[in-house]
């Protein structure tokens, strides 16, 4: 299997899904399926940083790339994720060129950015030895993620887009629930505005050599649909929803068996 980076650059289609129970346990068995990837939330979830080390662990392990969505653009939340050995960041509400210079500078070691330094973590293999390659070694193997969520962000995205500093990032996700509000329709990722901006995005990102992701997939049709606008970042329901409806479709199937045996001798 090629490297999670390389297969953005060559243009595959990656599939994953969102991680919101704080369980290494949850995220082993899906990463245990086939997925390519998939992003522990930390915005959205709520586990700890102690958690989140071993969810990426528990990852790993399957063949999976860990990546981290961030609680917010911050310096320490981002190096904690990486020095953690995640594969990659999910920075979140990004809404102007100062937001992403920041993401990239806080995820990139010097040159590229100011991450602050250590090779003794994970990431570092926990030794001296390592010292004068480290941040090569991850300037090239990280992978940065820019989350465009509101309408000031999609005003901005040529800008952003149009940054020297822009080659350091691997896909740009626009959040379309977030996309859903800001247009005026809370939920309602379907409706007409919010699929042409959404398309419109995935479109311009594509153009400048970019991965694009966006929306969740609930099923085959929506997956095509994802693909057909040139989206490579493919993303499934979160661990929980999944969970939550395969079981009350279980709960309803029972409850049907029981009515019907009701009115039987």
């Amino acid at each position: 299997m090629r490297d999670f980076k390389d297969r953005l650059k060559k243009g595959d289609r990656v599939l994953g899904v969102w991680c919101d129970l704080p369980s290494p346990h949850v995220i082993n068995v899906m990463a245990k399926t086939g997925l390519d990837f998939a992003i522990i939330d930390m915005e959205h979830g709520f586990p700890s940083f102690e958690t989140v080390d071993a969810m990426i662990k528990a990852t790993e392990v399957e063949g999976c790339t860990a990546m981290v969505r961030v609680a917010k653009n911050d310096e320490s939340y981002i190096l904690k994720a990486l020095d953690m050995n995640a594969k990659g960041v999910l920075i979140p509400h990004i809404e102007s060129v100062e937001d992403a210079h920041a993401a990239i500078n806080f995820s990139k070691y010097h040159p590229k950015g100011m991450r602050g330094f250590t090779s003794l973590t994970r990431a570092g293999g926990y030794s001296l030895h390592n010292v004068a390659t480290h941040c090569g070694k991850q300037n090239d193997r990280t992978v940065v993620g820019l989350l465009l969520e509101g309408k000031k962000g999609i005003k901005n995205i040529d800008k952003i887009l149009a940054m020297d500093e822009i080659g350091e990032v691997d896909f740009i996700y626009i959040g379309a629930y977030d996309l859903s509000q800001a247009f005026g329709h809370p939920g309602c990722v379907d409706h007409p505005a919010v699929k042409k901006a959404l398309e419109t995005c995935v479109k311009k990102i594509r153009a400048r050599g970019l991965a694009a992701g966006g929306y969740v997939a609930k099923d085959e049709k929506d997956m095509q649909w994802m693909c057909a606008m040139g989206m490579q970042v493919i993303t499934l329901l979160p661990d929980c929803t999944v969970l939550f409806h395969a079981y009350e479709k279980l709960c309803m199937d029972f409850q049907r068996v029981v009515s019907n045996k009701r009115g039987t001798p």
